[in-house]
């Protein structure tokens, strides 16, 4: 049998959970969201790679404030 040589296969790609111009929350609003309602809602403007853990990310907007989240940090509206 020979061995299969998977070094130039392509990455499969992630699936993102969420999709550009979905409307998310924070999971839990940090410190720096206190002057934000924590029920305030965020519309995904792009999907970003997965940061050095493996875990996908989004960048968020609401009104002028726009931030980096990671997945695991958001949930649908």
């Amino acid at each position: 049998m020979h061995d299969l040589d998977l070094s130039h296969s392509k990455k499969i790609p992630m699936s993102y959970k969420f999709k550009i111009k979905q409307m998310v929350r924070l999971k839990q609003p940090g410190i720096s969201d206190n002057r934000m309602d924590s029920a305030s809602v965020y519309e995904i403007v792009r999907l970003m790679p997965a940061d050095q853990t493996g875990e996908l990310s989004y960048r968020i907007k609401s009104g002028m404030i726009e931030r980096a989240v990671r997945e695991s940090e958001i949930r649908g509206a």
